[in-house]
């Protein structure tokens, strides 16, 4: 099984990357998002560190059922090899309604077959009001013409 685009990765297709990666978290699909990882994936994720498909199915069913209405936009910082840098923000809200936006970056290597075996990630939270909110699309993929984070002077 391979996941185009492959490694190493010019700043187009490390572009390509990101976006179907943002693409695959706006599903909310744990186990579609799954499928981007090697078996083995090693996990940080704030202070929590995953191995393997079951244990990040796992975390993204419990990330999703605390962080409701979730959007996410992430931007290819930088490139080179088989690792991509990447940042990101995404809005969700908590059972009570309260809204936050979470603003990280991330750090990928991928094995030769162009799935990921290694995510590192560094997140904060920040609350916002509901008008401050700035994640306005449908739930599932951001439209080609939603503004970027750079666009949004995030």
């Amino acid at each position: 099984m391979t996941r185009p685009p492959l490694p190493p990765f010019s700043t187009e297709t490390a572009t390509q990357k990101v976006r179907a990666a943002e693409d695959a978290w706006n599903s909310r699909d744990p186990e579609h998002v799954a499928l981007a990882y090697t078996p083995d994936c090693i996990w940080r994720n704030r202070a929590e560190f995953l191995a393997g498909h079951d244990e990040i199915v796992a975390f993204l069913r419990r990330k999703w059922a605390r962080e409701r209405d979730y959007r996410l936009i992430k931007e290819l910082w930088a490139q080179q090899g088989s690792r991509i840098a990447v940042r990101f923000a995404y809005e969700w809200h908590d059972d009570r309604g309260q809204w936050f936006r979470a603003y990280g970056n991330e750090n990928w290597d991928f094995a030769e077959d162009g799935r990921m075996r290694r995510r590192i990630a560094s997140i904060n939270d920040l609350p916002i009001t509901t008008d401050e909110r700035l994640f306005h699309w449908p739930l599932g993929t951001r439209p080609a013409a939603h503004p970027s984070l750079s666009a949004l002077g995030l």
